[in-house]
């Protein structure tokens, strides 16, 4: 059973690094929250490590400038691990092929598509048609509230064709305010369904974790898996990726979560029972909102 908590600090000391979710945790894709700024600010104070572990499809320094952008100040984290940076490197391994055919907001996602400087031979990707392409790229949809069922007569075609669909973030849906919009994952689900196959490397699939233990690493900082908290709001990401790796959770019930939990400072214990029970996960610890 889950143990609801009033704060991070209630718990923190149990834990020396902590991998926390961006989207409906630290900010709400406008801006940030300043509880969860503080509660990570003063985490670090006390020598913990904090990792960002996020299925945005941006490479680790858009991700970076992204947050910026939100006012989530450089001293509330230590280092990031993006499902971008796991799928880009997955992309120019060759995963789908060289010619493909991208799915997204060109503005917004251009830098997925930048060089990686750390691969050996990397495949050179050439972004074409989907009557031309090898397999395809889903960064997310060109149009976050259209239903994802717009793109069946695209989907048949690559089925049809035995084209992969490589997703560059798992997510289903993310709130961007109050405002609920569809994501790549969704997508790819949807591929799936149609008998698709579809390449994930963001949470709660075992990539990005493997990367979020490298950047660990990469701080010089060995710690054990019993050491390592995940934070996050997304049941069958965050919560779901988190016990797949044999790692304690503290799950944001007021996230996407919100209404179902019943939760305006904390969640309604009852409510958040049914939920988890529902949902089939097992969060560690549970609180309203990261503080």
């Amino acid at each position: 059973m889950t143990q609801i908590v009033n704060s991070l600090a209630e718990i923190s000391d149990r834990y020396k690094a902590l991998f926390v979710d961006l989207w409906g945790c630290v900010h709400n894709g406008i801006t940030a929250f300043p509880e969860a700024v503080a509660a990570l600010q003063s985490y670090r104070q006390q020598g913990g490590i904090v990792v960002l572990v996020t299925n945005s499809p941006k490479p680790r320094a858009g991700v970076a400038e992204q947050l910026s952008e939100f006012n989530v100040p450089d001293d509330a984290y230590d280092t990031i691990a993006s499902s971008g940076d796991s799928a880009r490197s997955a992309m120019f391994r060759g995963a789908v092929g060289n010619k493909v055919y991208f799915m997204g907001d060109w503005a917004r996602d251009e830098g997925f598509f930048e060089p990686l400087k750390l691969l050996e031979n990397p495949v050179d990707i050439e972004r074409v048609a989907l009557k031309d392409a090898d397999g395809i790229v889903c960064c997310g949809p060109l149009d976050p509230m259209a239903d994802p069922s717009v793109n069946r007569a695209d989907f048949l075609f690559a089925k049809q064709k035995g084209m992969k669909l490589l997703c560059a973030n798992p997510d289903i849906v993310v709130d961007r305010g109050e405002v609920r919009e569809w994501c790549a994952g969704a997508l790819a689900r949807l591929y799936t369904e149609m008998g698709g196959e579809s390449l994930y490397f963001g949470k709660p699939h075992p990539p990005i974790y493997d990367l979020a233990r490298r950047r660990l690493q990469s701080l010089g900082a060995d710690i054990r898996d019993s050491e390592i908290l995940v934070i996050g709001d997304g049941p069958h990401t965050d919560i779901a990726g988190g016990m797949g790796e044999g790692l304690d959770s503290l799950f944001i019930t007021g996230g996407l979560a919100a209404a179902e939990t019943k939760t305006s400072h904390q969640p309604d214990q009852d409510s958040l029972m049914h939920y988890i029970e529902k949902e089939k996960v097992n969060p560690t610890y549970s609180i309203g909102r990261l503080r």
